[in-house]
């Protein structure tokens, strides 16, 4: 293993320049206090606060779990795991989770990481299969715990608990303070953090008004006035995604869709063109309201309202993050009155009339596939050699580019993916030929 690093080394590495006051006073307490709850609003840096002060207080020469994070979400385990990739800290770290095939599970933790994040179902699964020992574990995360120990959860929650004999910390962390922590979580007398109230919003909610049989003509403007801005549509329904979905496409607006039902290659793929804008827009269910892995988001549209107001808090929470400026825009059908919840909201009407029909002016990009990755030593800087001698393009053609374990996703200007594919596919890239493909 290597050394691990400093705190500053870490921000550092990740550009940042200090902590902000939540993450200083988590560190503290983390390291401290026995229990603690951290209730901090989306986009404040929750999981750095918490990541720290976690690896400070690992053993190097322990070889076992020492700390187990659990997540209501594949899509925030896997973000957790890449933050501790981007912090650099010699510790291995592995996410497990519904959806990905257990023979890949057992390949990572026969021998076993340092750090385990995962998905209650599937946690509980290893534990009850034995998979990896339970005896060094001794801190213990429950990250968005508001969805966590919900009642689907509680069966297994309470046995992932009681199988951790060793524990001597337990952090829980929310964006909203929505339950009561139940009894089986054990608490005895944790420390409250809570920065619920302190954030300055720089959040503008925004009410549009549609007649009954507008909606979708609605938010098709709406798109276009906001001209290629990144933004994520939310609607309660997987039917109501695909109907918005088909209609988008009909008039040729290009966007991804997320939501429960879809294989998790397609969510992981949906997500990776929107990271690197291949697609501007997200049609989502309240499924990508809570830790996805996605860039700045200027604009969130609730396409339906939320029935409660701890969803419609997550979904704006997707915006405006880290002091960044960011607008929410309420669809509101002209004779049906908002939900009870909303009178505390205080939002502008814009009427329809002023959203002016603008084409976008953005970049179009392709995503393209790459058949190599971690596994096979091959790197961003790799990629971007081939693509930029090999393929011709110059580095300003070329976007984010994502490495992962046997594969990687390229973002390349749509204008020149016909003639650099015959250039880079097909050829060898380190020690393995990789073959190059476009992702529909």
């Amino acid at each position: 293993m290597t050394s691990v690093k400093s705190q500053q080394a870490i921000l550092d590495k990740m550009g940042i320049a200090a902590l902000n006051t939540m993450q200083e006073q988590a560190h503290e307490a983390i390291k401290s206090t026995p229990e603690v709850v951290l209730l901090s609003p989306t986009g404040t840096g929750k999981t750095l606060a918490f990541l720290l002060p976690i690896t400070e207080m690992l053993k190097e020469d322990f070889s076992g779990v020492q700390a187990l994070i659990m997540v209501p979400s594949r899509e925030l385990a896997t973000q957790i795991e890449q933050v501790m990739r981007d912090m650099g800290t010699g510790f291995k770290t592995n996410a497990v989770y519904g959806g990905r095939p257990m023979s890949q599970d057992k390949i990572d933790l026969k021998h076993p990481p340092t750090i385990l994040i995962g998905t209650p179902g599937r946690i509980a699964d290893h534990l009850r299969r034995g998979t990896f020992s339970t005896q060094g574990i001794h801190t213990l995360v429950l990250d968005e715990f508001d969805k966590s120990l919900e009642v689907g959860f509680e069966t297994e929650m309470k046995e992932i608990i009681q199988g951790l004999p060793k524990l001597k910390k337990k952090i829980l962390t929310s964006a909203t303070k929505k339950i009561d922590i139940p009894p089986f979580v054990r608490l005895k007398n944790p420390q409250y953090l809570n920065f619920l109230k302190e954030k300055i919003s720089r959040l503008k909610l925004k009410t549009v008004e549609y007649t009954e049989k507008e909606g979708l003509v609605t938010l098709l403007t709406l798109l276009r006035h906001l001209n290629g801005k990144p933004g994520v549509v939310f609607c309660n329904f997987r039917e109501t995604v695909e109907t918005v979905s088909d209609y988008l496409t009909k008039h040729r607006f290009p966007h991804g869709c997320f939501y429960g039902g879809m294989e998790q290659q397609e969510r992981e793929r949906a997500l990776v063109k929107f990271r690197n804008g291949t697609h501007r827009v997200l049609l989502a269910t309240d499924l990508a309201a809570r830790g996805i892995d996605v860039p700045e988001i200027q604009f969130v549209v609730h396409y339906e309202l939320p029935s409660k107001p701890d969803e419609f808090i997550h979904r704006n929470g997707r915006t405006a993050r880290m002091m960044s400026d960011g607008a929410a825009y309420i669809m509101k059908w002209s004779y049906k009155p908002l939900p009870e919840f909303m009178k505390e909201f205080r939002s502008k009407l814009i009427p329809v009339s002023e959203l002016s029909k603008t084409k976008s002016d953005a970049t179009l990009w392709k995503t393209l596939y790459i058949t190599g990755g971690r596994r096979d030593k091959i790197s961003k800087g790799d990629i971007a050699g081939l693509f930029i001698k090999q393929g011709k393009l110059t580095p300003d053609q070329l976007g984010m580019i994502e490495v992962k374990q046997d594969f990687s996703f390229v973002a390349v200007q749509e204008e020149c993916v016909k003639t650099l594919l015959p250039l880079v596919n097909n050829v060898k890239l380190k020690t393995k030929k990789v073959r190059v493909s476009v992702v529909e």
